[in-house]
């Protein structure tokens, strides 16, 4: 016989997973004891929050399932945030959660939490397992349903009489998964790509709107084949950065609030706007009725719930985007007739150009684009959520898929930090770089205990500004400069770092920041890099005064 928790560690070795992030607890000791004789590499974090996180990074790195664990009660509330996170960015992770007896339950026993309910609303499925016989079954299930589709994190709630429940050694587990009721559409309906295969042959300004599922699918290569099949331009949710390479002359930058002038000129007057694995969120839209106003729609996601959720569409296409850009493709003539619109937004481009000011003074632009020129498109860049995330985005040149990792849908602060963590362990031996401000820095900065336990070489650049800049940005353009609790006192990050055993070094000066970014990139192990840049530098977005975008912005307020 063996005990449930076996079976579980068993499991999820079947599923290939090499690192669980968790934190023990006293539900969890059988899971915990059978983990001390595994295989499976547990990652120690020092808050279970940042093992929701370090999963979710991990998963955005490898493209693989990212799992986490932890006890009951506290420690199952503690992953909620993380959960929501990969939830809103449909991120595969698996949660663990330790659970107390199944004959406590309900009874408000020490350590419980009706963890199952919390996380209805966040999660694509989960489990309360009752019987240690069903784990096989469930562990399959739970793997299947958060990886495929549109993916999504899957809880597992974990009584602790399951993990000690025995079942017999030659227990089966399943070699497929095949649930009644969830078949996700892989193909587009061939109708409706004929019908978008129509309209992009007739198009003269087209335009193609590429989010964060476009990456997930893996359709970097059909992304590109269309977008140069047919001439036409492409822009990027914050979720689809590195979809395309960042220097192609048809990538226009990032779209919406923090996008590039000519993109959202380009989405103003094309007539012919192709929604990839994107979602039409606010950031992008603002005012849903203005948002190509001029354009017909073709929105091709796996999902169906968001095809017409915010925009309504003309031809509507389910399927996994790499699929159905192949069908399209195939379709296609050769050639292009978008000679004059591709002039037009190089008039845009020419006008509009994505500058920083050369004053002498430490920008945090200049940081960012002195790292995009050190690495040059090689290595995994992770962010915070604020200022500090919109500069990554609009001035680091990303060039490959699953370089870019941050929270999106949530924007949730104090992601950065163990979501590197995870990046470096699902691609050990490539550089990580997280790019921080100094208030989401603090949300998780525990978690230098854990890069520093496992050296993990996480090189970190803080744009320290001393303030909670996007929110006092906010302050200095709608609340006439009344910074209610906005302005941090300062803090030595880098003595911080020092008294866990990480070294680093603080940047004053303009000329100082390629030297510190070079010493860190060579340094063997975690580094941290804090630099002091101009206070009351704001994001601004990239379209002139009176234009829609700034029009959108108002109307958000």
């Amino acid at each position: 016989m063996k005990t449930g928790a076996k079976v579980l560690i068993e499991g999820l070795l079947r599923q290939g997973t090499k690192t669980i992030f968790g934190y023990p607890g006293g539900v969890v000791l059988p899971i915990y004891d059978v983990l001390y004789d595994s295989p499976l590499q547990h990652i120690l974090v020092r808050h279970e929050q940042a093992a929701a996180h370090a999963a979710d990074g991990y998963a955005r790195a490898s493209g693989r399932v990212g799992v986490c664990l932890a006890t009951s009660g506290p420690g199952a509330c503690n992953l909620v945030t993380g959960i929501a996170t990969a939830y809103m960015d449909s991120i595969p992770v698996v949660a663990l959660t330790g659970q107390v007896p199944t004959s406590l339950l309900g009874n408000d026993a020490f350590q419980e939490s009706d963890i199952h309910g919390i996380t209805m609303p966040i999660t694509k499925h989960n489990y309360l397992v009752t019987r240690a016989e069903d784990l096989p079954q469930v562990i399959a299930e739970a793997f299947y349903i958060a990886s495929t589709g549109r993916p999504g994190p899957v809880l597992i709630d974990l009584p602790k009489d399951v993990s000690t429940g025995e079942v017999p050694d030659e227990i089966e587990f399943p070699t497929s998964v095949n649930l009644r009721g969830y078949q996700p559409t892989v193909k587009g309906h061939p109708r409706q790509i004929e019908r978008a295969a129509e309209l992009l042959t007739k198009a003269e300004r087209p335009l193609l709107y590429v989010g964060g599922g476009t990456i997930l699918s893996g359709a970097e290569q059909e992304l590109l084949a269309l977008a140069e099949r047919l001439g036409a331009p492409v822009t990027t949710t914050l979720m689809g950065l590195g979809a395309i390479c960042g220097d192609h002359p048809l990538n226009l930058g990032m779209l919406g609030m923090h996008g590039t002038a000519y993109a959202n000129y380009a989405v103003t007057e094309c007539d012919l706007l192709v929604a990839i694995g994107a979602r039409f969120d606010d950031r992008v839209t603002g005012r849903i009725e203005t948002f190509a106003p001029n354009a017909q729609v073709i929105h091709i996601d796996v999902d169906p719930a968001e095809i017409g959720k915010n925009k309504s569409v003309d031809v509507p296409i389910v399927g996994d985007v790499r699929h159905v850009l192949a069908q399209l493709i195939s379709r296609l003539p050769a050639g292009s007739k978008t000679g004059p619109w591709l002039a037009r937004i190089d008039q845009w481009r020419a006008i509009h150009p994505l500058t920083i000011r050369d004053d002498g003074l430490l920008h945090p632009q200049y940081v960012v684009r002195t790292l995009s020129e050190l690495l040059d498109g090689e290595g995994v860049i992770v962010s915070e959520v604020g200022q500090n995330q919109m500069w990554a985005a609009q001035h680091f040149c990303f060039k490959k898929p699953r370089s870019w990792i941050t929270s999106g849908g949530l924007g949730t602060m104090g992601y950065g930090l163990p979501a590197a963590m995870g990046a470096c362990f699902a691609r050990p031996g490539e550089q990580v770089v997280l790019i921080a401000g100094d208030g989401s820095l603090q949300m998780n900065i525990q978690e230098f205990g854990t890069i520093a336990q496992y050296r993990i070489p996480v090189k970190v650049v803080v744009l320290n500004n001393g303030f909670l800049g996007m929110v006092r940005q906010w302050q200095e353009l709608f609340y006439e400069h009344r910074y209610a609790y906005t302005e941090l006192p300062p803090v030595n990050f880098v003595g911080i770092a020092r008294a866990y055993g990480i070294d680093g070094m603080v940047v004053e000066e303009c000329g100082e920041v390629r030297e510190a970014l070079r010493t860190a990139i060579a340094h063997d192990g975690p580094f941290v890099v804090d630099v002091h840049v101009e206070r009351e530098e704001n994001v601004f977005p990239m379209v002139p005064a009176g234009a829609a975008i700034n029009e959108m912005i108002g109307s958000r307020l």
